[in-house]
Order: structure tokens, then sequence, then C-alpha cells
């Protein structure tokens, strides 16, 4: 522990309590200052003398709440989700499909149409500025310049008609328009460890493998420079053999550029190669928050157990892979209770009829559930 301060969550009952000012204490990160020889004391804000080395928040979502809406009504999709990024950490967020991941990144620069969607509540804290009290203007400034996305499928993001470089060279016009030339363009492909850069920004995307368009596509966020780097399930249409080469790249770019990553995937197996935390989402809330080698060695709650118990393993006698029964449900259509509780195997009957809240039950570690420490 640092001398002077020390990091410290507290929880009364099923409610966190909160900051000076009214506002809730983030899963992992709710800060105490003491000068020595006095007790503890909560504060919304580091003090200058005591706590200059706390880590720097360069996002926090707080109790994010997002509807999508039809002429069937509300369907609540994201549903009081809190996270927060450090610069330079890297977090994974992680679940099945539907669960909620991508439309939570989305919204950190606000790229859910709106409507359908609607951001019914909470705070989206990018650089300290709410991301949704920001005028059209002020969001233009953000996307590209202060957070970048990679998206899943390159090939769908890049256009087919326009060469490599040009589409580089459109985001560093929008960004840095004094480097929007072919030197910074070549700089931005060796840089993510394309060969012959000075023929390849000339090259169309279909004349390129799907590793090089993903490249590509990582170039295109890096030209901007931005301090967040949300990567959506960047390696899901690669084979294995790339998919290790991109995250490579992505680890490297880090320590070189001392940027934070926000990491998207349902694939367990390349966490804990690039991940600091890992947020585990399921239907809409966060189910679990752990540092990723804890969460990897010891997962709570049993949704993430069932996960881990779906990964193929080289070893054994299994004749057949573990699955987790059932489906994630439809937004609009969540169970009472637990989520989770219609396909968990230790759900118990209360269960049905009480959500439970995100707890921390070790120092770190975030579950919603009040069974976790049964096997």
């Amino acid at each position: 522990m640092l001398a002077g301060f020390h990091r410290a969550n507290y929880w009364l009952g099923s409610s966190p309590l909160k900051l000076a000012g009214g506002t809730p204490a983030l899963p992992g990160y709710t800060w105490m200052c003491a000068t020595p020889g006095n007790s503890a004391r909560d504060t919304s804000r580091p003090s200058s003398r005591h706590c200059h080395d706390a880590p720097m928040a360069l996002l926090e979502i707080k109790n994010l709440q997002l509807d999508f809406v039809s002429h069937d009504g509300a369907a609540r999709a994201v549903d009081g989700v809190s996270l927060r990024l450090d610069i330079g950490e890297t977090v994974c967020l992680v679940g099945e499909s539907g669960c909620g991941k991508s439309v939570t990144a989305q919204s950190i620069a606000r790229l859910v149409p709106t409507p359908p969607a609607r951001y019914v509540g909470g705070e989206i804290l990018l650089n300290s500025r709410d991301v949704l009290k920001m005028t059209p203007d002020e969001l233009l400034t953000i996307r590209g310049g202060v957070v970048s996305y990679v998206f899943q499928e390159p090939s769908a993001s890049l256009n087919p008609v326009f060469r490599v470089g040009a589409q580089i060279k459109e985001s560093l016009k929008l960004h840095r328009p004094d480097k929007a030339n072919d030197a910074e363009v070549i700089r931005l492909l060796k840089l993510v460890g394309i060969p012959a850069p000075e023929s390849r920004l000339k090259n169309y995307p279909f004349e390129m493998s799907g590793g090089m368009q993903q490249r590509v596509m990582i170039a295109m966020a890096l030209a901007s420079e931005p301090k967040l780097l949300v990567a959506d399930e960047p390696t899901t249409a690669l084979d294995v053999t790339i998919q290790a080469q991109i995250l490579d790249l992505l680890r490297d770019l880090k320590q070189r550029l001392g940027m934070a990553i926000l990491l998207i995937t349902h694939n367990l197996g390349i966490v804990g190669d690039i991940a600091d935390r890992v947020a585990v989402m399921y239907a809409g809330q966060i189910v679990e928050l752990a540092p990723a080698r804890d969460l990897l060695q010891r997962p709570s709650h049993p949704y993430t157990k069932a996960l881990m118990a779906s990964v193929p393993k080289l070893h054994g006698d299994a004749k057949r892979l573990n699955a987790i029964p059932g489906n994630v449900p439809r937004i609009g259509s969540f169970p009472s209770g637990c989520r989770f509780a219609p396909r968990c195997a230790i759900a118990k009957e209360e269960c049905k009829q009480t959500a439970p809240e995100l707890i921390e039950v070790e120092p770190r570690r975030w579950v919603r559930c009040p069974f976790w420490s049964q096997p």
C-alpha cells in the first residue's frame, strides 16, 4: 500500500456507498485519502497532496441505462452498467452474443442511433466530460479524436471502391490535417506490421487478406492518436494464427502508445493474453468484475464458471463438450429475479424472485450472485 492513501470499497447491505455529492462508487474504485496519523476520510476527489499517485480515470461509465424503443414499447438493453478504465489499462468485456457488450461499447461515443435507442439514465464520463450531454459538434471531436473503434468484420467496414491509403488519409484529414499525407499513411501501415507499405497503400480492400484488412482498420483507428481503443471482437473472423498476431499487435501498440483498450469478445481463450481486468456481461448487466488472472483461475459467478467450463480442452477424456443450456433472454423478456436463474445449475427458488445486486465479495472482485461461493 502506498504511503498516505489506500483504495477501498464499501457496500451497505445491497446499496453502494455514495461519495460526496451523491456520486455512487464504481466497482473497484472508491477512494479514501488519509493524512499521516489521522483516520481515513471518504472523498470524491483524491487529495492532491496525499493521493497524487492515484490511477487516472480515462473512462467512467456510471449506472448506464439504455432502451430500444419500438411500436411495442421500450426494451431495456443495457441495465445499470458501471465500468471504469484507467489510462493505459486493458479491460475485456466478455459474454455470449446478445448480452449487450457491443451496445455498451458503442454508447461510449454515442454511436447507437437515437431512435431507436434512448439513453434513459446514467453517465459516460470520458476525460471527465459526460458524453450523454455533449452536442453533435462536441461528439465529432471525441469520435476518433479521443476514442476509436475497430470492428469485427473489416471487409464490411472498409469501403471496397477506395484504396486503403485513401481511407486512412481520410481519418487523418478529420483529426490531424497537417499529417494527411502518404508519408504518415506509410508510417501507420508500418506501425501495424504491414510489409511493403509503400505499395500496399494503393491496394483495394479485396486485394488484402482478412488479417491485413484488420491491420488496416487498426491503422485507421490509430491515425487520430486516440486515448482509448475499442476493439469489438477484432479476431472473430480470423484463423487462430492471425488472431495471435492481432493480439500481439494490440499489446505492443498499447505499450508503445500508452493508450487504454476495451476489448469485446466471447472467446475466453484470448482474455488471459491481454487483459488487466475482465467484466462479464449477461442480459444487459455486469455479473462479475475482477482482475483477469483471478477470474480465470477462480471464476465466481455461475455464469462465468459455465463459460469457463465450455472452453474446449486439449487433455482429458470428455466425450462431449460442455454447453450452457438454453439461450440468452431477449431484451424486453428478461426473467424476474436473477436473469441467469433459468440456466443456472445452482439456482434456488429465491433466485427467481429477488434480483441480486453487484457486490464486492473480495478485494477488487465484484459478483452479482449471493451464492457465488457454492461449487
